[in-house]
């Protein structure tokens, strides 16, 4: 990298927009992972049920997946500033309504998935509008730095958001639901004080066909389709988030302040590498570099199942936040750089989808096959269903493991 290249990376932190876009996804993200926290224990609190937590993944994917593809075609309609700031404050009012009902105990099982819902709902337009705004913020060429400072701010985030959300859990559950809903306050006001270039809105009428059109263009993209189905698959299976308070509570016997390490603990690991990504950007063998860190977070996933010490848990977690920033910064570069722009809230959007499913999906399979299995089993043998996917997608997408420039001259 040269040393210009160089210096524009913390030159993008000097930038206004720049700077409240990042610091936006920062606080917003903080207090997501601060709600999920109290989420999960308190609902394994209320029912010790492994069932329920991946009922809490679930809840939030079934509302995200039904709405993803009107959410993407009403992004590249509209103010893609004001739909990003209208979701941060629906999120504080879940978090306000999570704080009244904790605070008067009126929380059950029902409520608690109800709540999950409608932050699935929201997510569908919070996640493709954030990807869809960034490139409106910085210069074409800045944006692989941009996309890895801005997912810095989020693995920060989600270092600091469990460790906080489950020390303050101890206070209460309503004190973590009110800090969030702080937290969502600060981020709607600085995104709406954004001032980004005008995008390319598209002035299609709504139809099936608009509505599928960011789906043809990723199928039509054979790299691109392998990159976010890889994703997919792999962090779908491999995923040990939901089964985090049964591995505090019963395995390693940590209690909710040690869940918030656990949970915080990837991102540990995904920060210092998007740092690192942020100063020395991957420029050659990005196939390779894909491939190869979905590889890696599987081995940690089986390192982590079979863990019965707290201090290599956490170590194990990290190393698979590391390999997952790779090809979380790789995915993201290519979708950015290969979509026109009157069509990055639709293709955002299917892209969000394939992280929803990865994630909140992943959370409802960790906790089925946990209740089956137990939770051991379900993080080895998902760790180890990781490392075959990647073996099968070698196969499948050989353009994908040969690609070597990540920005084609």
């Amino acid at each position: 990298m040269s040393d210009g290249a160089a210096a524009a990376t913390p030159g993008l932190l000097r930038q206004p927009d720049f700077f409240r876009f990042w610091s936006a996804r920062l606080v917003a993200t903080a207090a997501g992972q601060m709600m999920m926290v109290a989420l999960g224990w308190q609902m394994y609190d209320l029912t010790g049920s492994a069932w329920d937590l991946g009922l809490i993944g679930l809840a939030q994917f079934v509302p995200a997946l039904v709405l993803a593809l009107p959410a993407g075609h009403a992004i590249d309609r509209s103010d893609r500033k004001r739909v990003l700031a209208a979701s941060m404050a629906v999120q504080l009012i879940v978090a306000a309504v999570l704080a009244l009902g904790s605070w008067h105990d009126a929380l059950g099982r029902t409520s608690l998935l109800a709540l999950s819902m409608v932050l699935g709902a929201v997510r569908a337009f919070q996640m493709p509008a954030s990807q869809a705004l960034l490139p409106q913020l910085v210069p074409v060429e800045s944006l692989p730095r941009a996309l890895a400072l801005s997912s810095s701010a989020m693995q920060g985030a989600i270092i600091a958001g469990p460790a906080l959300g489950g020390l303050l859990y101890g206070t209460g559950a309503a004190v973590v639901y009110g800090s969030a809903a702080a937290g969502f306050a600060l981020s709607t006001i600085a995104i709406a004080q954004l001032h980004p270039r005008p995008a390319q809105l598209s002035r299609e009428p709504m139809s099936l066909a608009t509505m599928l059109a960011g789906l043809h263009f990723i199928i039509e993209r054979k790299v691109v389709l392998g990159a976010v189905s890889l994703d997919l698959f792999a962090v779908l299976l491999g995923g040990a988030t939901a089964l985090l308070p049964i591995f505090a509570k019963d395995i390693l016997d940590v209690g909710p302040s040690g869940l918030g390490l656990l949970r915080g603990a990837p991102a540990v690991g995904a920060l210092g590498m998007s740092l690192a990504l942020a100063r020395w950007p991957i420029e050659r063998r990005t196939g390779t570099w894909l491939l190869g860190s979905v590889a890696a977070y599987g081995i940690t996933m089986v390192v982590f199942g079979l863990s019965k010490g707290f201090w290599l848990s956490l170590v194990a977690l990290a190393l698979s936040g590391a390999a997952d920033m790779v090809s979380v910064v790789i995915r993201h570069t290519l979708v950015q750089l290969e979509t026109p722009d009157a069509m990055r809230g639709r293709v955002s959007a299917v892209n969000s989808v394939f992280i929803g499913a990865s994630n909140q999906l992943g959370e409802f399979e960790s906790g089925a096959v946990a209740a089956w299995l137990g939770p051991v089993a379900s993080a080895v043998t998902g760790g180890i269903g990781t490392v075959l996917v990647v073996l099968t997608w070698t196969r499948l997408f050989p353009a994908l493991a040969r690609r070597d420039r990540l920005v084609r001259d």
